[in-house]
């Protein structure tokens, strides 16, 4: 029995993690915190996978691995907090990439507050996103959370971090 096009073409190619991750480094993003709360406990963590999908409604996904405390605090309490961080925060990013043990207060020493669902924002980020999770579905090793933005706030003027090829970028560089 011959193979389909579609099968011929699926035994020729195969994209490895490795591959995809290389590839993807040619990728320039933005630098947020994504955080959340839970009975007391907050956490939040560094990520790039942050997307506005639509205006009206407003709505953004985030996309987090199913292994992470932040996810998990997400999951439990159905709202999260993104920060969108500016260049002078490139420490707090380390920070929030797990430099520390994960097991730490990663927002200890810092400035935080809250808008509408308690999510902690850190003070000096451009801008905040408000959400509560709306959907959730799984997309790999990742979840997608859909969340409606309750909130919004703008924050310091100052220019972007943004992260290209395993390094952090100026807009001019």
């Amino acid at each position: 029995m011959a193979k389909s096009d579609d099968e011929q073409l699926d035994s020729r190619l195969f994209v490895t993690p490795n591959d995809m991750r290389s590839v993807m480094r040619q990728w320039t993003t933005g630098v947020t915190i994504v955080s959340s709360h839970w009975q007391g406990e907050k956490h939040g963590m560094t990520v790039s996978s942050f997307t506005s999908i639509s205006l009206e409604p407003p709505l953004v996904t985030v996309s987090l691995g199913h292994d992470t405390r932040t996810y998990r605090l997400i999951e439990s309490s159905g709202v999260f907090g993104v920060t969108i961080l500016s260049k002078a925060q490139q420490e707090i990013s380390d920070r929030f990439a797990g430099r520390i043990e994960d097991t730490q207060d990663r927002f200890y020493g810092l400035e935080t507050f809250n808008l509408l669902t308690g999510a902690p924002f850190l003070t000096g980020g451009l801008g905040f996103f408000d959400c509560r999770v709306i959907s959730k579905f799984v997309a790999g090793n990742n979840f997608v959370f859909l969340g409606k933005v309750v909130a919004v706030q703008h924050g310091e003027i100052n220019a972007p971090l943004l992260y290209y090829d395993r390094d952090y970028r100026n807009i001019c560089d």
